[in-house]
């Protein structure tokens, strides 16, 4: 593997070489790599919304592609379900190894361009383990939690000036990075009330020092050139559900917030419609913000004002029917409903249905290669259910369209049985059917094939009670 990427890297230099001197053109960037477990046969780039290409891998899973009239900046590329952002400047040369199973922490790239992209995934990783930190710091008083994100932001500018002194970056690269800092303390201050462990959200905000969101006065909530900045994004998600905490507190005047209510996600989608302006930003925070309430509500009547409010704001023809779809599966999946029979396939390749295997209490849960460690993590605690609960059956079955031998390879690795392991026949229409979003839902049935629990997770502190009412 390091002898072909040293070949490779030797043949692009060459390459860069012979193309600067015949041709005053430098506006174009190479892009390759090689992919572990690959999950499909090629790889999508993209630029904002654009498709640039798809690149078909080799008979070794590698690919080589050379981006022409190269405009500088973010991209992304998608293998599969997954998807992460590259840097990509005039005459780059860069390579990436990953394996799917996995993806962001297994990603390395090599070549021309490469530190820039390094740094850029490391900052992406440790945001994961920082999120965590941070969230256990929100419990402090707010003047101790500001000195300490203070002293977080703090490294990363020192971590930021030793990478600026020691490779000279460019101007963009510079900006990215700086932003990333910047939206990444503001996410800090944003999510504080909501993680704060005090119900009484309207007290927490007014303990807040009164500078302490002072940076919204000079904040962008439309800005596209920066949209495409994972941090920005995750500002803009935090900042505007505080604001509409905000206005929440005001107009509803409940003393315990539910961030599942009603009236707070109604103010949040119309706060949104009226701070943001720019079609493509808004669409993507009213979609988001909409479908994860409907995916933990309970209650079919707020669905329908939620997609109503939804359906108003939007202008993203295919996100209005995507949403639409799924509250109207959700619809027919209410508790005391029949469960639709869709057809499976298990692994031995023999067809069935929903209907035939449902005989006693049965818990449908699902997986999917793209969240590999949910995968593991349901199966192992699957295990331990049913050493718990021997009366019911955990079904469980992958909504992948890879066919049966990439799901096959899975369990066998990590030693997983294919006992009650299923596929759907018709992955697509399965996965709109039985509205699965996201990933860790799971459907409780009891032994005539009726919904106990549409929205159950096996990993909630409430689920082994589920069980037990079913049971009893």
């Amino acid at each position: 593997m390091k002898l072909y990427f040293s070949i490779l890297l030797a043949l692009l230099t060459l390459l860069n070489c012979k193309e600067h001197k015949s041709d005053k053109e430098t506006n174009y960037a190479y892009f390759g790599g090689e992919i572990i477990n690959p999950t499909a046969n090629y790889v999508v780039l993209f630029k904002s919304e654009t498709t640039i290409d798809t690149i078909i891998l080799d008979g070794r899973n590698r690919f080589l592609y050379k981006v022409n009239d190269l405009e500088t900046g973010l991209y992304s590329f998608r293998h599969g379900n997954e998807y992460q952002m590259i840097l990509l400047e005039p005459q780059d040369s860069i390579l990436f190894r990953l394996n799917t199973l996995d993806f962001d922490e297994s990603l390395v790239f090599t070549g021309k361009g490469a530190k820039k992209n390094n740094y850029l995934i490391n900052e992406y990783l440790e945001n994961e383990l920082e999120e965590k930190y941070i969230f256990k710091l929100c419990q402090l008083t707010p003047t101790i939690y500001q000195n300490r994100i203070d002293s977080i932001k703090a490294i990363k500018i020192k971590k930021f000036d030793a990478f600026k002194n020691k490779y000279n970056p460019s101007p963009l690269f510079k900006k990215i990075a700086q932003t990333n800092i910047d939206y990444g303390y503001y996410s800090s201050k944003e999510v504080y009330p909501f993680v704060h462990y005090g119900k009484n959200k309207k007290a927490i905000l007014k303990s807040l020092p009164e500078d302490f969101y002072d940076y919204r006065k000079n904040i962008s909530y439309n800005d596209n050139l920066t949209s495409s900045y994972y941090k920005y994004n995750t500002f803009l998600k935090y900042s505007l559900s505080n604001m509409s905490l905000t206005r929440h507190t005001i107009n509803c005047g409940e003393s315990h917030f539910n961030r599942y209510s009603l009236c707070y996600n109604l103010d949040r989608l119309k706060l949104i419609d009226s701070v943001i302006t720019n079609t493509s930003i808004k669409d993507d925070l009213l979609y988001g913000f909409a479908i994860n309430f409907i995916s933990n509500n309970k209650k079919v009547e707020n669905n329908k004002a939620i997609l109503k409010s939804f359906l108003s704001k939007s202008k993203n023809e295919k996100d209005k029917e995507l949403l639409t779809s799924f509250v109207n599966a959700l619809y027919n999946l209410k508790n005391g409903s029949t469960i639709p029979n869709v057809e499976l396939i298990n692994y031995n390749s023999e067809a069935s249905d929903m209907n035939s295997i449902i005989k006693a209490p049965t818990v449908i849960c699902f997986w999917s290669h793209t969240f590999y460690k949910h995968f593991k993590k349901c199966h192992n605690e699957i295990k331990k259910l049913k050493r718990k609960f021997p009366e019911v059956t955990f079904v469980v079955i992958n909504i992948d369209d890879y066919g049966v031998e990439k799901s096959k390879k899975s369990l066998k690795v990590n030693r997983f049985a294919f006992d009650n392991e299923y596929m759907f026949k018709n992955p697509e229409e399965a996965n709109k059917t039985l509205a699965i979003h996201p990933i860790t839902k799971a459907i409780i049935v009891d032994k005539n094939k009726k919904i106990a629990h549409n929205n159950a997770n096996i990993f909630s502190v409430k689920f082994e009670k589920q069980l037990l009412e079913l049971l009893n």
